[in-house]
């Protein structure tokens, strides 16, 4: 019983050696011209990637009707049921990085203060999604948004997050983006009331200026 024992694991070794000898042996025997022809297209595919993730496509160019300079008029909830504030301002919005995202610099007021904005909006071409950041001078936060066009390109749908000041934790809002045509688009936010029910919190309307 011994002798079998010894005899079958033996076999088994040899047969575990074998493949790695194999292996070893076939890596040997790579010829230099091989690896070097192996690593140029691995680093041509790596390139045409970077390539197409970085190059402006179709989804860009629908992002063409937001830029110029807007007159807006704006409407704001504070809960549902509030009367709606309102206020009006500028909307300065153009191309920048090759043409890669909108920045818009917004000024205006809001409950009778001065009111700035800065965003930028893109489309990611790895993750196939348009991409959104604000920032203004009421807050230290960034509001961020992901979102999807439609066939036309007429409507845009964001779904972002924002830190809730009274909570300290992210608030779930969405939007929606409406091309009129080339000199008007409107923008709606919809966000949760203190009692967790969601209602239309802003709305803000486009008119380029002539």
């Amino acid at each position: 019983m011994k002798i079998s024992r010894w005899s079958t694991l033996a076999v088994l070794l040899l047969c575990l050696i074998t493949p790695a000898m194999a292996g070893d042996k076939g890596k040997k025997e790579t010829k230099p011209g091989d690896a070097k022809a192996k690593a140029a297209m691995h680093e041509k595919a790596m390139m045409d990637a970077w390539m197409k993730a970085a190059t402006p496509g179709e989804p860009h160019k629908k992002l063409e009707p937001f830029v110029g300079t807007f007159d807006v008029k704006v409407k704001s909830w504070m809960q549902p049921g509030a009367p709606a504030m309102e206020s009006t301002g500028t909307s300065e919005q153009n191309w920048v990085l090759g043409g890669r995202y909108v920045e818009q610099r917004f000024k205006g007021s809001f409950m009778e203060q001065p009111f700035e904005g800065l965003g930028y909006t893109g489309y990611d071409n790895i993750k196939k999604q348009y991409v959104g950041t604000w920032m203004d001078n009421m807050s230290t936060a960034v509001m961020m948004s992901t979102g999807k066009a439609d066939a036309s390109g007429k409507q845009m749908n964001f779904k972002g997050t924002s830190p809730d000041p009274m909570t300290g934790k992210d608030m779930s809002m969405t939007s929606k983006i409406t091309v009129a045509d080339n000199n008007h688009h409107t923008m709606e936010m919809w966000g949760p009331a203190p009692n967790g029910k969601i209602f239309k919190m802003m709305e803000i309307q486009y008119v380029r200026k002539n």
